[in-house]
């Protein structure tokens, strides 16, 4: 009862949000008292070294309950959304309470959408046949084939796009049908039942949380952890050095900034980066959003449990 639906989809518990809105907070009692496991959904939280700057959860919490996900890879490693995709799915599936926790949009996404147009599949032929043309006659040679069998794509598409006119052109001569007309999957094709929540709090409240939070990293040692990384022999330009504070401590390392001044900046960024994330989490029209006093009292986890548990909460939204 507790992992499907009557469409016989897995249920997927996810708190999702923008940065320091509380996502860890919340979790934890609604894991605790479903018996679930904590899925990490943070592009930052999966490396190993790099706990102070990602605002990881603690040991202390990780203890509370399991957690997958966290520290799974080296900070000099790099890391695709579809290797999240395979990932996360194979521990959905071993698990009977899953709960994603995290504000990375695009994780979700790849859970909730196939990476490639729908169902088709690739030919690596076809793609060397019209990249070798490219090379030889340039992009605009592909781009016009496109306009040939999927006039409507091509006008989407600008000639140097040239995976995506490859792509269109690779889907016709598969099945016969334009790109343009395929079916596109949407979340409601998703592979699971996604139950998703953020916190909704006010604007002025999460830059708050969030100035306080990077001036306790900064007291918490996080120029100390990003020497460390670099002493290790972690290169600047590595993937993850380029996270949220992470950058800005490199030229205070180097003496050219002071270590004030890169978390003024480190505080901007963080505001600007809550931003994009609340406009992405917004589109999505299956989460709820629910009252920052709700989640403070504990009535929203209250409502997660009993709605996941399949009883009537609708009134506390």
């Amino acid at each position: 009862m507790n992992t499907n639906t009557s469409m016989n989809k897995k249920r997927v518990i996810g708190i999702v949000g923008p940065t320091a809105s509380g996502k860890t907070a919340l979790s934890l009692p609604v894991a605790q008292r479903l018996g679930g496991h904590i899925l990490c959904m943070d592009s930052m939280q999966i490396y190993r070294g790099m706990d102070i700057g990602t605002a990881k959860p603690t040991k202390e919490e990780q203890a509370l309950v399991p957690h997958h996900l966290l520290d799974i890879l080296p900070p000099d490693a790099e890391y695709a959304v579809s290797r999240y995709a395979q990932d996360a799915a194979q521990v959905i599936g071993q698990v009977d309470v899953p709960i994603l926790v995290g504000g990375t949009g695009m994780y979700l996404q790849s859970l909730s959408l196939p990476m490639d147009y729908g169902a088709v599949g690739s030919d690596e032929g076809i793609r060397k046949k019209y990249h070798d043309m490219a090379d030889a006659e340039g992009p605009e040679a592909v781009h016009r084939r496109l306009m040939e069998i999927d006039s409507a794509s091509a006008q989407r598409l600008h000639p140097n796009d040239l995976r995506r006119v490859i792509r269109a052109i690779e889907v016709y001569e598969l099945t016969g049908t334009p790109l343009s007309e395929q079916k596109m999957p949407t979340v409601q094709d998703a592979p699971y039942d996604f139950h998703l929540y953020a916190v909704d709090m006010p604007r002025d409240m999460l830059y708050s949380r969030i100035d306080k939070r990077v001036d306790q990293m900064i007291r918490d040692g996080l120029l100390d952890e990003v020497q460390a990384l670099l002493d290790a022999g972690l290169s600047p330009n590595a993937q993850s050095m380029q996270g949220l504070g992470y950058k800005e401590m490199l030229p205070v390392l180097r003496g050219e900034m002071a270590l004030s001044d890169a978390a003024a900046l480190i505080r901007l960024r963080t505001r600007h980066f809550a931003k994009r994330q609340l406009t992405w989490f917004r589109r999505d029209e299956r989460i709820r959003w629910l009252p920052v006093d709700l989640v403070q009292s504990g009535k929203a986890c209250d409502m997660i449990c009993e709605r996941y548990l399949g009883g009537d909460s609708n009134e506390l939204i």
